[in-house]
């Protein structure tokens, strides 16, 4: 196995081989030879690097994306309910207008716009006290996470 993985490893290098044959193959053997190994970590630093640089910028395009200000939407989703497996209603927020959109895979339709609109609910918080009320009945301790 390792006999082919060195005789692969050594073909581009006698494709890019600029003397005869005879002369090169001494040359090329030892190059090879000795520096396969150089190659070979070469390539997984290089690797390693890309790997890492990916990471990076998926790490800076968060922190970018949090830093804008919190509530400059103009258009704003209401509430969204599914009316099937891929068609759902959808009550968006125009500045003062609300618009009740159908959305289905290939269109997108406005059913009404309303006149007067639509107060949602906020929905509250769980408190603290409510898990740990909740952690108590299930019978597990907060501590002992």
């Amino acid at each position: 196995m390792k006999r082919l993985l060195s005789v692969l490893l050594m073909l581009p290098s006698l494709a890019l081989a600029t003397e005869p044959a005879a002369q090169a193959a001494p040359a090329v053997a030892n190059t090879v030879s000795s520096g396969m190994g150089g190659q070979v970590m070469q390539l997984l630093l290089g690797l390693l690097l890309v790997v890492g640089l990916i990471f990076a910028l998926a790490w800076v395009m968060r922190r970018v994306q949090r830093v804008g200000p919190n509530n400059s939407q103009l258009i704003e989703l209401v509430s969204t309910r599914a009316i099937g497996p891929r068609d759902r209603l959808v009550l968006v927020q125009v500045g003062s207008e609300q618009v009740l959109l159908g959305i289905t895979p290939g269109n997108i339709t406005t059913l009404h716009v309303l006149k007067e609109p639509v107060q949602v609910p906020v929905r509250e918080q769980a408190t603290p006290e409510f898990a740990q009320r909740l952690l108590d009945l299930m019978g597990k301790d907060k501590d002992k996470k």
